[in-house]
């Protein structure tokens, strides 16, 4: 059998974490790694001592047919790059790569249509993470330069100023 590729590898071990997600919609793992070290993991679920969606059986974001993507604030969950970030010190995330996977917490499949959101992104510019690693087919990645976002701020789009 051949030796699995190092990308895989890491995207392996965040799809395995993705797997303790507690969200009813979807279930993210994300995992941190630098100089092929692993420096933290997370997932998404409540905050800790708080009853997460899948023991309570209902998700208020889906009982009021919100689409993906929007109204987070109703969301019991905190996301798994910020559960990474929060575990992690800013100085062994210089520099580091966060390997992000997403699966549909019905079904249990890849749901590889997913990028951080607004809020995940300004934590991983501020936690020095340089890259972001999605899978988003069994056998396919897209690679982020978190640059990018910085360079093209979409926060600033509509904006007068402040």
């Amino acid at each position: 059998m051949p030796r699995r590729d190092k990308l895989n590898y890491y995207l392996d071990i965040a799809q395995t974490v993705a797997e303790r997600g507690t969200c009813l919609r979807r279930n993210f793992g994300a995992i941190i790694v630098r100089n092929d070290e692993i420096i933290a993991t997370g997932y998404n679920g409540a905050p800790r001592g708080r009853v997460n969606c899948s023991d309570l059986g209902a998700c208020m974001r889906e009982k009021l047919n919100i689409p993906k993507g929007q109204r987070y604030e109703l969301c019991r969950s905190v996301h798994a790059e910020a559960n990474c970030i929060i575990s992690a010190q800013r100085s062994d995330m210089l520099g580091s790569t966060l390997y992000l996977t997403c699966l549909d917490a019905k079904t249990g499949e890849l749901y590889g249509d997913v990028e951080p959101c607004s809020m995940c992104k300004r934590m991983i510019i501020n936690a020095g993470i340089a890259n972001v690693v999605i899978r988003t087919a069994p056998d396919e990645i897209r690679t982020i330069e978190v640059n990018s976002w910085i360079e093209n701020d979409d926060s600033l789009e509509g904006s007068e100023g402040y």
